[in-house]
């Protein structure tokens, strides 16, 4: 079974190759690797935003992140995850469901109503391991990019 621990600096490499493969813009070795280590720093130290890391022998091999956001009309806080990743060899080993069970610790001891995420559409793999977690299919993610890059990634 994989260990899951709180992420630390020394594992942006990691994490962020992890990103990388989950379609996320490339980062490592590009003009905006120093940005992207100093804000991955600042998310580290924040107090509403969390970050966790598989392991298996030593070498990372998940990883999630937990944003907790405050909203109107509810009886507390979202607890939002914007990127679960899972190496494509670690996948149904266990790593996703340990990632998932602490964020959702992380939810209930923030007093979160509910912890959500999303999912490109193509990835019904994962799909049926959040529904498998408890997790239901609840909307639709719409997006438009005003930045100047591709996004969402398309279907592999």
């Amino acid at each position: 079974m994989p260990t899951v621990r709180e992420a630390r600096p020394e594992d942006f490499e990691a994490v962020t190759a992890l990103l990388e493969e989950l379609g996320r813009p490339k980062v490592l070795g590009t003009d905006q690797e120093t940005t992207q280590r100093e804000r991955y720093a600042e998310w580290l130290a924040s107090p509403d935003l969390y970050a966790f890391v598989s392991e298996r022998d030593g070498a990372v091999t998940g990883f999630i992140d937990v944003e907790i956001l405050p909203r109107l009309n509810f009886p507390g806080p979202q607890a939002w995850v914007p990127d679960l990743v899972v190496t494509d060899r670690e996948r149904s080993r266990g790593a996703g469901t340990a990632l998932l069970a602490r964020a959702e610790r992380v939810a209930r001891e923030r007093g979160a109503f509910s912890l959500t995420l999303e999912s490109a559409y193509w990835r019904t793999r994962a799909h049926t391991f959040y529904v498998r977690e408890g997790m239901d299919d609840a909307a639709k993610h719409f997006v438009k990019v005003i930045g100047d890059f591709v996004w969402p990634p398309r279907p592999p």
